[in-house]
Formats: C-alpha cells, structure tokens, sequence
C-alpha cells in the first residue's frame, strides 16, 4: 500500500510539473512547464540566499532507459535569483551564459550512445534539480511534448509499404514531405511529428528492419519509394502538386536518387548525405546505379580509441566512384545541401560541394548550400542530446561521429528554421492555423 501511495504521488507531482521543498526555494520554467520538445523554456530560481551558490541539474531517460545528465553551477542575485537568460554557469557541464545549456549539454556516462526517442505519444520528461550542499532543495519536470494537439499520428501498413504519417488539425490540403531516415530502422517520428506541428503532411517511411521489411536491404528498388510517395499524395488533406524529402546520411542519396528520377519532387533537403548512390545497388525501371564503396584499411583510430572512417570511403570523382555518382542535374526540384564540416561519418562537406558544383556546371541555380563548422554529423532537430560516437551498421563497430556539443546545438536551432523555411518556400504555404503546444 505505501509503495502504491508513494508512486501515486511521484505520478501528481511529474504531472504537475513541480514538486514544492519546504526550503521556500522554487524552480520555475516559463512560459510553461510543458512545450513542444523543439522549444526553449526559461529556468530561474528563486527563493535562494542573496549570493547563495546552487548546482542545477538535469537529467533524461531515453527510450532504451539510457540516463542522460548535465548539470551548472550559478551563483543567485542580492534577490536571491537565478535566471539562466541571465546569469553565466560558473562551472560544470558547460560555462557563461547557456539559457538551454541543462538541454543542449545532456550526456551519457558511456562515450559511445544516442538518444533514443521513438514513442512520440508521449512527453520526454526533463528533470530539474536545485542542490545546495548535496542536498535537492527544489525540483520541477519538462514536459516536452513531441505532438501538437490536433496532430493525427496514422501508422501506414498498405501493400509492402510502412511507416507513420503525421497530419496536422484541420482538413488542408497540407504540403506533403517524405521523411526517410536509414539509422532508425523503423520510421523516425520524432522529426515528422514536429514538422506536422508546422503545418506539413509528413510520411516517416519505413524501408528496412521495421516490421517486416528486410533487416538489412542488399539492394534499394526507388519503386518502393514512389508508392510510398503515391500514398502520402492520395490522402484527400495532402495538396499532392508538390511534394517535399527531408533525409540524412545514407538517405540522403535515397532523396537524391528520388528526386532524379521520380516525378513532382519539389524540395529536397539532404543532411550530411553523399553525391553518390552508397553501399548497395539502387534501381528504377531500367536504370541501374552500382554503389560507391569503401576500404576499411583507411579508417584510423583515436587516441581515445574510437574508430574514424572518415577516409573510408572512394571518391566519387575518382575512375571507380564516378558510375556511382546520381545525376542531380535531371532533377526539376529545388535542393537543400547542410553539412558539417567536423562530420567524421564520411566527407559529408566535400560531398555537398561536389554536389553544388554539378549542379552550377549544368547551368543550374536549384540549390542552397548551408555550412556549420564544428557540428557532428547527426544533426537533427532542436535540443537531440548530442551524439559524438555511435554503433555503426555498415562498420559493424562503434565509430567517430564527429562534432563539438554547443556549436551541434546552435546547428541544430539553425538548420531546423532554415528547414521548415525551405518547404514553405518551395511547396505551398503551411497552413499558419496549426497550434502550438501550450
């Protein structure tokens, strides 16, 4: 019975948001306790002694149950306050002034992790302790919601094709984006979910280790594609005229195979992708593109023992590399290029000049390229802990992802606006009636 009291308590107070200290100190989040997981909150403390240093921490659990902890330490006000807008970290996890460093700064003990969130239908909780001499004198929880209300979450198993389609409230017609992200497996929602909170109709398609698919696909047929393009526009709230691709890594040469050779791609964005079809043979009807390989003997080893395959892979301009390379040139739709100059996953940089430069050769003004100098590869959307190294499919080991924690977060909040600006640009106005959260 008290173990059931006790957990009916801990359930009202993370519901509520706070849990009150009979020390007088509170943690407050504005302008709510709850937001939609890509949105700031602003943490201050008050109630503290005038000058009173305090530790705050944070602290989230993954979908794999991996703890996740950051934590600073500020010195209050003559008032007794703290205001993270305001007041600079002394020390800790990051220093100076870090409005969202508790969020940005979440890490893992173990080097070699990512976050993992793959139930959006419910919050991420976020908690927030004030310690004063090893002792909690305050505590509230984040809820960070990763679907808007009205958002319709519809998973899709029609014919061969899988996956989630996320549609915003109201009867559109909504522009449609196609979101295919190779590291999940399965469909990755949390990036659909927020772009269906700006106003898109977003399919995360599943295309291999999801359900029933193939583990591991040996080949890619854009077919597949197509048809889950085909559905997205048969879904009477999609304006099916123009459709957009979001990708990243190895999906991003998907999308530009997709947006070469299949017909109404308008906006294509690809993140830290390569010029070339990779690591298995794509097809589409009759055509056929072999893929650029690698050679392991390159990959190098850190000194802190992770392994690097940045130089892994053959050059897309060299003799064996150029058959691999997907003629962008035919594609009618506007392109998106964002890569990281420290991504260590593979030369994603060269690859998007690469890119750009075939496309300006034959005449063409389609593309935007968008630079970040010290970012990771895995940029996402806002406020994704970091991930620095990872367990890698095609290496079978754990490698080097590349990147500096602060400068991936301000990537991050950067390429997500330049983002969703794109697809408002490039297919038709989001509908600006889609709410936010709370």
């Amino acid at each position: 019975m008290c173990s059931l009291l006790k957990f009916a308590f801990t359930s009202f107070a993370r519901s509520a948001g706070k849990m009150h200290y009979s020390s007088g100190v509170n943690i407050r989040l504005l302008p709510s306790y709850k937001c939609s997981f890509e949105d700031p909150v602003q943490v201050t403390v008050s109630g503290l002694k005038p000058q009173q240093r305090v530790d705050l921490r944070s602290e989230i659990t993954d979908d794999n149950g991996l703890v996740f902890k950051a934590s600073a330490t500020y010195q209050a006000d003559a008032s007794g306050q703290v205001d993270l807008n305001r007041d600079p970290s002394l020390g800790g996890s990051f220093t100076g002034v870090e409005p969202m460093g508790l969020f940005w700064a979440l890490k893992a003990d173990v080097v070699s992790c990512k976050f993992t969130l793959t139930d959006v239908t419910r919050p991420a909780l976020v908690d927030l302790e004030c310690v004063s001499d090893d002792k909690v004198i305050a505590k509230i929880t984040n809820e960070r919601h990763c679907m808007t209300d009205g958002v319709r979450r519809i998973p899709v198993a029609e014919g061969r094709i899988r996956g989630t389609i996320f549609m915003p409230p109201g009867k559109g017609p909504f522009p449609g984006i196609l979101d295919t992200y190779v590291f999940r497996g399965g469909p990755f929602e949390l990036r659909a979910a927020l772009l269906a909170k700006r106003g898109f109709a977003v399919f995360a398609l599943a295309f291999q280790g999801y359900q029933d698919l193939p583990k591991r696909a040996d080949k890619f047929h854009l077919e597949y594609f197509e048809e889950g393009i085909d559905f997205l526009r048969q879904q009477p709230e999609v304006n099916d005229q123009k459709i957009g691709l979001v990708s990243i890594s190895k999906s991003g040469d998907l999308a530009l195979s997709m947006a070469t050779f299949l017909p109404g791609i308008s906006a294509t964005v690809w993140i830290n992708g390569c010029n070339a079809n990779t690591l298995v043979p794509i097809y589409y009807k009759d055509i056929s593109i072999p893929p650029l390989l690698y050679d392991i003997t390159r990959a190098k080893i850190t000194p802190s023992g992770l392994l690097d395959i940045v130089d892994v892979m053959h050059d897309p301009m060299s003799k064996i590399g150029l058959p691999s390379v997907i003629p962008i040139e035919r594609a009618s739709g506007n392109f998106m290029f964002i890569m990281s100059e420290a991504d260590r996953n593979w030369q994603s940089a060269y690859y998007a000049k690469l890119a750009c430069d075939r496309l300006k050769a034959h005449g063409k003004n389609n593309y935007e390229l968008v630079r970040y100098e010290k970012a990771g590869h895995f940029i996402e959307v806002p406020y994704m802990p970091f991930c620095l190294a990872n367990f890698h499919a095609a290496a079978n080991q754990v490698v080097l992802f590349g990147g500096e924690p602060k400068a991936h977060s301000e990537a991050q909040l950067d390429a997500w606006q330049r983002i969703v600006n794109f697809f408002k640009k490039h297919l038709a106005a989001a509908d600006h009636n889609c709410r936010s959260m709370l």
